[in-house]
């Protein structure tokens, strides 16, 4: 991919259409788990349910490490990595904290109160000056 301006946004990784090329096989293994048949498929065997998508192995490692960010830098939309979540019972708020690394009461007082500060948030180049 190449260098976008909204590269610089800490803490995200914006779902554009290059970043959807790329993920296109992820989010159609993730959006498989909608369906109770799919889902007993990848309960039985993960390994030969994952195979029925062409993923790279890159995000099927980060399937098998549920590694929820690394899912959508790889091109995962998070409204369809969140089906795999659910596939292992975790609730859409529980995961925005996992992947904040924060408790889910820290995350929900946070976001209660407003959210994250914008100080030291708006750009990655800004931590360099300091």
């Amino acid at each position: 991919m190449t260098e976008k301006p909204y590269e610089d946004i800490p803490g995200t990784f914006v779902f554009d259409a290059d970043r959807s090329r790329e993920g296109y096989w992820l989010n159609q293994f993730c959006i498989s788990l909608r369906l109770e048949k799919n889902r007993q498929a990848f309960r039985d065997d993960p390994e030969a349910h994952m195979s029925r998508f062409a993923m790279s192995e890159e995000q099927k490692q980060a399937v098998r490490d549920r590694d929820w960010n690394r899912l959508l830098e790889l091109g995962g939309n998070i409204y369809y990595t969140s089906k795999l979540a659910a596939f292992d019972g975790i609730v859409f708020q529980d995961l925005a904290a996992m992947m904040s690394h924060m408790s889910r009461d820290d995350y929900r007082k946070m976001m209660v109160d407003g959210g994250r500060p914008i100080e030291g948030n708006r750009y990655k180049s800004e931590w360099e000056k300091k």
